[in-house]
This record gives structure tokens, sequence and C-alpha cells, in this order.
């Protein structure tokens, strides 16, 4: 079968990248399954495993679209009719309800089920781009991974969290001193801050944290923070939305909407780091991924219409319920309250 993905932004992922890790590793282990596989993507992408086509918003899909291709696997709305076979991934979560091709696919059962579908493949990662765990290291500090400039991840809920359980916090994905959206000023100096961090960085990040705090408060359509952490040994604490509860079994951590419950599981963590890097090897590894498209690409080809009627957000909830309370420990700076009280005063 030849495949052509299509994506908005350039690949490889260059730091941090979400969708273009996806689609990279997605593609690598279709051709490995034996199959051909192009890309259809912007200037000042490369590849070595597969042919390149620039993307060009303003030509109809039709003429970007190579004879030779059976199926067009979108990353985004194409916005206007295909009259050739294609499959749409939906990324994110709309804030307005507008209606989505019929043969769109979602990230999970809860992305899914919150746009009245029953139609999703989960991601997948190539695990073995990602080298070695070391599982003997010594891991005394916590991790958020996320854009902390995103009000929806909950930084803010992350290092309350790590404030109550008395760890320090690595900060993957943001600064001490923020502007944006608002003014956040982080002066607790057990809140280490290493920006948007990719490759081997963040690699060596994530292989000396004991655990992920992310309290979401949106409903996350997936979640790779969550499987990426995992893989090194890392179990999670985080609230129960969207995706969380599929991705994150009772093994692998603690979910809740409460401060000072997954502070205290983050006291009482005792989780199995090699159970936490099973679980994801065996449920999100990017071959399973491949097949479960290529179950999609079959379908289509042989003329079904992937979904009944158009998907529409049916729910799209954010600032979802999150308590900051519990009781402080000792040992922490009042800096921590005053960067809190910065975050009450212009939020």
């Amino acid at each position: 079968m030849h495949i052509l993905l299509a994506n908005n932004s350039p690949i490889p992922v260059y730091g941090y990248g979400g969708t273009e890790r996806v689609i990279w590793d997605l593609g690598k282990a279709l051709v490995q399954q034996g199959h051909r596989v192009s890309y259809l993507v912007p200037q000042g992408s490369h590849c070595d495993f597969a042919q390149l086509r620039l993307l060009q918003p303003d030509v109809p899909w039709e003429e970007q679209i190579p004879a030779s291709v059976d199926i067009t696997h979108f990353q985004f709305n194409p916005r206007t009719d295909v009259d050739r076979p294609y499959l749409v991934t939906e990324h994110g979560n709309a804030r307005k309800p507008r209606p989505l091709p019929r043969n769109t696919v979602f990230l999970s059962r809860d992305h899914a089920a919150r746009h009245g579908s029953t139609e999703f493949v989960y991601n997948g990662l190539d695990w073995d781009s990602y080298g070695p765990v070391d599982f003997g290291r010594p891991r005394p500090q916590y991790h958020f991974l996320g854009k902390a400039a995103w009000g929806v991840k909950n930084l803010r809920g992350a290092i309350r969290v790590a404030h109550l359980a008395g760890v320090e916090l690595e900060v993957l994905g943001g600064k001490r001193l923020n502007f944006h959206r608002g003014l956040r000023w982080t002066l607790s100096r057990r809140v280490h801050f290493h920006g948007m961090v990719g490759g081997p960085r963040k690699m060596d990040l994530l292989n000396a944290s004991r655990g992920l705090i992310f309290p979401v408060r949106w409903h996350e359509p997936f979640g790779l923070a969550v499987i990426e952490s995992l893989y090194f040994g890392c179990p999670v604490f985080a609230t129960p939305y969207g995706a969380l509860p599929e991705l994150v079994p009772a093994h692998c951590g603690v979910l809740s909407t409460q401060a000072a419950v997954l502070a205290e599981a983050v006291r009482n963590n005792r989780f199995d780091r090699r159970a936490c890097q099973a679980h994801v090897l065996e449920q999100f590894g990017a071959q399973r991924m491949a097949r479960d498209y290529l179950r999609m690409y079959e379908r289509v080809l042989a003329g079904e219409t992937i979904n009944a009627r158009p998907p529409i957000i049916e729910d799209p909830s954010r600032a979802l319920p999150w308590s900051n309370l519990g009781a402080a420990r000792s040992g922490w700076l009042s800096a921590g309250a005053i960067e809190l009280g910065l975050w009450r005063f212009f939020h």
C-alpha cells in the first residue's frame, strides 16, 4: 500500500514536537511492515526512509496527491471534500463545535466519545529511539512535562503538589519568569526550569525522575508526556481527565482532582519502575499504532465511511475542577506562596 501522510508542520521533530514525532514513527513503522510511505509536508522537512512532497495550502488536494497513492492520511482537517480515499486524525480539542470529516479518527476512547464517535487509534512511539533506561540511577526529584505557558496544563497545580509533598520539581517546557497569558514568577529554588527541551537533554532529565506530576485541567486527547514518562519508569500523578484513565492503570500511578491526594501519593511512591515501562512497551508502541491505522486504511479503501455522521465536539471543557487545598509541609521557602499568590492575582 502507498500511504501519503500529510502534516502542516515540518518533519522530523525539532526539540519538543508531538504530532511530528508521532507521524515520523508511524511512517517508519509502516515502511518496516512493507508499505510505501510519502509525506506531504512544508518546506524545510527531510526524511531518509520516505519521499517528501511540498505542501501547498493554496493548491487543491487532488493536485497534490500522486496517482500512485492509495490513501492520504491527513493530520489536520483538510476543510474541503477530497475526491480520493483519505483518513483524518484529529489531534486536539476544538474550542468551538464545528463538524469534522466523516472519515475522522481520534486519539483515545474518551477523545472519540466527546466527538460522538467510537473510532480511535492510540498514539504510539518508537521506543528504540529513546535509548536505554537506567533503573539503578538515583532519582531524587519529580518532573512536569508540557507547555507550561498553557493554562490547561496546570503548572501551578504541579508546583502545589510538589510543595505539599516536599519534593523538588524539574519543569520541562517552561521558564521561571513567564509573561504569557499573565505573569507567573516562580521564586522557589526547589522548582527548576529547563525551557523547551528535547533530544538527549530531555532523556537525561526523564532518566533522573521519580515520577510525572501532571494535574491537567482539560480533557487530554491523549498525553505523549504520560507515555514518555512511563517508558522511563516514572509513575504518573495526574488528574482523571480525558484519556488519562486509559493510559495510567492503577499499578502505574494515581489520578485525583485534589492536590493533597496526589501529594500523599507522591510521598508514598512505591511504584515498580519496570512495570511502568512494560505497560507502554506493550500498549503504546509505533508498530501497534501502524497496524491499527492499516485497519482504518483498509476500511476506507473498501468503501466504508468511518463515522455515520460528521463528528463534532460535544464537551470542549477547560478549567476543569482542581483543588489546591492541603496542609503545607516544612522545608519550603515562603517564595512558593508568593508564586501562587501571583497566579491568583493575574488569573
